[in-house]
């Protein structure tokens, strides 16, 4: 692996990792939306 596939693979790595988070913070919400909506706060 050539280095600037290397720093590109790492980069994404960096990017999956920033969007799991944000899939996992919406997911959270929505959640807690759904919960408020039905009452249960």
């Amino acid at each position: 692996m050539k280095v600037d596939q290397a720093k590109k693979y790492k980069d994404l790595e960096v990017e999956n990792t920033r969007l799991k988070k944000l899939v996992a913070d919406l997911s959270l919400r929505e959640v807690m939306l759904k919960e408020v909506i039905k009452g249960n706060f």
